[in-house]
């Protein structure tokens, strides 16, 4: 900026702007977090899966959010997908989600930060009717197959086919909501489903004698906790301090955090799939190399299998993990470079 020949009250209007511009671009970068009735910054966290995300339920029971100085408002969605769309929105700062969800957004250029992986799932469940015959993961070239797309199911879905040699090109994949798979399988619309593990249950109730059923343990997946271009990063790593406490009580007191969890629910849950599918989850908060490597992985099926754009290489993925706020909360937790 050249300011000879200025007089001096100009100059001194030039520096004001130069200032207010410098402070206006700081403020832009990092958005201030809207405040709470109770004076405290307010944080809306759209949630998906009850067990996945435990923690946050569990935070949200006991309360656990204004010892860290934050109000949180935790909202579920049907689906981790319709849980990034609200914080793609503009709805919620925070959103829990599955790993696919964030990483088609990931392909796709949204704006949008992964700073923790809460939790790990590795009990997969291919579901189907005894009349259809399907008795392996190859039986299902050829068929029928349920499962919401754009979804942790639908990954799941691909490594039981790859598991067995096949794409999904080999099957005829419908797109049906989470709740619409054991009906589907009880009309028989479907040859198989697969879907979250809420509806396993359901899926045995509906079919009775015909109900039939493939583990599948190839496919780990991961909720996590991403913020939106709203989330501030003061209160993002509030959160995750009140996240970390409930993963003590979800270490110390397991039937108390399943209590909670079901609780909050509010009828979604049975207890009897809480008491049975919640110890199956892994929780700890982390960023580490093997969440990445799982990420780049899944980036280059979405790209072959859906058409995506976006770089899937590490590189790429890598500068949508934000280490900043789970740093902050606790540093050993991040071991991801």
């Amino acid at each position: 900026m050249n300011l000879t020949g200025l007089r001096p009250r100009t100059v001194a209007a030039v520096l004001l702007a130069a200032l207010l511009s410098t402070l206006a671009t700081a403020c832009a970068g990092t958005p201030s977090a809207p405040q709470g009735s109770d004076g405290r910054p307010a944080v809306a966290i759209a949630a998906s899966d009850h067990l996945g995300g435990a923690p946050v339920y569990v935070a949200q029971e006991h309360a656990l959010w204004s010892a860290e100085g934050v109000t949180a408002a935790v909202t579920t969605h049907p689906t981790g997908r319709d849980a990034l769309n609200a914080v793609l929105g503009g709805q919620a700062q925070l959103g829990v989600v599955g790993d696919l969800p964030a990483v088609t957004a990931a392909l796709g250029g949204r704006e949008l930060r992964i700073v923790a992986d809460l939790s790990r799932f590795s009990d997969w469940r291919l579901l189907t009717r005894t009349d259809r015959g399907i008795t392996g993961f190859a039986a299902l070239k050829g068929r029928k197959v349920g499962v919401p797309q754009g979804t942790n199911v639908e990954y799941a879905l691909s490594r039981m086919l790859a598991s067995a040699g096949l794409t999904s090109a080999d099957a005829t994949v419908v797109n049906l909501a989470p709740n619409q798979v054991p009906a589907a399988l009880a009309r028989g619309d479907i040859d198989a489903g697969v879907t979250f593990p809420g509806f396993y249950e359901t899926t045995r109730t509906a079919l009775g004698a015909d109900y039939a059923e493939l583990p599948f343990t190839g496919y780990t997946a991961r909720t996590l906790l991403v913020a939106g271009p709203s989330a501030n990063e003061q209160s993002t790593a509030a959160v995750l301090r009140a996240l970390l406490r409930s993963q003590h009580e979800l270490a110390a007191d397991p039937a108390g955090a399943r209590k909670a969890v079901l609780a909050q629910s509010k009828g979604a849950l049975q207890a009897g799939h809480v008491d049975t599918f919640q110890p199956r989850y892994t929780y700890g908060a982390a960023l580490s190399p093997e969440l990445l490597a799982q990420l780049v992985e899944e980036a280059s099926w979405a790209k072959a299998a859906q058409g995506l754009p976006g770089a899937a290489d590490r590189t790429a993925l890598l500068r949508y993990l934000d280490p900043g706020p789970l740093t902050a909360a606790d540093p050993s937790a991040v071991t991801v470079h």
